[in-house]
């Protein structure tokens, strides 16, 4: 009986054990990479930073190492209104974004949970389609219909709308329309599963109680898709605020995102410590939705 329970045990802590060794090699290592380097002072060196750890040194070579460090990248972070305006248009674009893709996702998520069962997956498969395409080319392909001779601008001039074509590449509109076409099946899947999930015999009764659909809906359906809700706004907000691809090729040059603000420092300033502590602020600024759906979680077991 001893080696059954042996190796049961073995399995246990293999099963519980291989995913913490993958979240401490690629997340928590990282981290700590990105942390001291963004601790560090720009050089014109290879790395170009300092100082860099050495292990011969001993005892001493620790403590002088930890005496170089320093918070002064943070503090000019925050001192320098170029740094603060990316974060402030990152996280407000992502905000105004999560919004527009709940307002669209919550119809599109509940008429499919209502729609006919052999529909559904048709509606699923469909939803899920431009995932068959790579990312990039996608984007490259609003470039053409967002083009002044491109395919909206003809549309909109066939149907008479306008009278001359609109310049739509380089603006906030072309960002928005970007952000919200690549995200909205991570908007809709988490409500399609809530709004799958749910009791249809609560709007019965409610209905029987003589309360109107609309209300229904906002009073009874809407509370009960709530993690859905949650889930489908984090899965959003948290990548477009970081999001570097779209505001690069659809929007303008007058203001950064924090992404690309990261990504000039990083690669062309080759400022390593400053791009890394402009990681470290915008992964602190990520966590507090995080730390919010978490909160809200556990107040909804403890109700249990």
């Amino acid at each position: 009986m001893a080696g059954p329970a042996k190796f049961d045990r073995w399995y246990r802590r293999t099963v519980v054990g291989i995913p913490y060794a993958w979240l401490i090699v690629f997340l928590l290592v990282p981290f700590l990479i990105v942390l001291r380097i963004s601790l560090s002072q720009t050089e014109l060196a290879q790395p170009p930073y300092s100082p860099v750890f050495d292990p011969s040194a001993g005892w001493q070579g620790i403590k002088d190492f930890v005496g170089a460090l320093s918070l002064a990248n943070f503090k000019l972070l925050f001192g320098d209104w170029l740094y603060l305006s990316s974060y402030l248009r990152s996280v407000t674009f992502a905000a105004v974004s999560t919004l527009i893709l709940l307002a669209i996702g919550i119809p599109i998520a509940y008429g499919m949970a209502r729609s006919p069962q052999r529909l559904q997956p048709i509606l699923l498969i469909a939803v899920i389609l431009p995932f068959w395409t790579a990312f990039l080319i996608r984007i490259y392909a609003w470039i053409n219909i967002l083009q002044r001779d491109g395919l909206l601008n003809d549309a909109l001039l066939a149907l008479g709308l306008i009278s001359a074509p609109v310049t739509w590449l380089a603006t906030d509109t072309a960002i928005f329309i970007g952000i919200v076409y690549s995200y909205l099946p991570f908007m809709v899947l988490p409500l399609y599963a809530s709004f799958d999930r749910m009791d249809d015999t609560l709007l019965e009764a409610a209905a029987d109680l003589g309360c109107p659909r609309w209300k229904a809906f906002w009073l009874v359906t809407l509370p009960l898709a709530l993690p859905g809700v949650i889930a489908g706004s984090l899965l959003c907000f948290i990548p477009i605020a970081g999001e570097f691809v779209i505001p690069d090729l659809l929007g303008g040059s007058n203001a950064q995102f924090i992404g690309q603000t990261l990504w000039t420092e990083f690669a062309f300033n080759r400022d390593w410590p400053v791009a890394s502590a402009l990681a470290m602020v915008l992964l602190a600024i990520l966590l507090v939705p995080i730390v919010f759906y978490q909160a809200v979680q556990m107040r909804a077991l403890e109700r249990r």
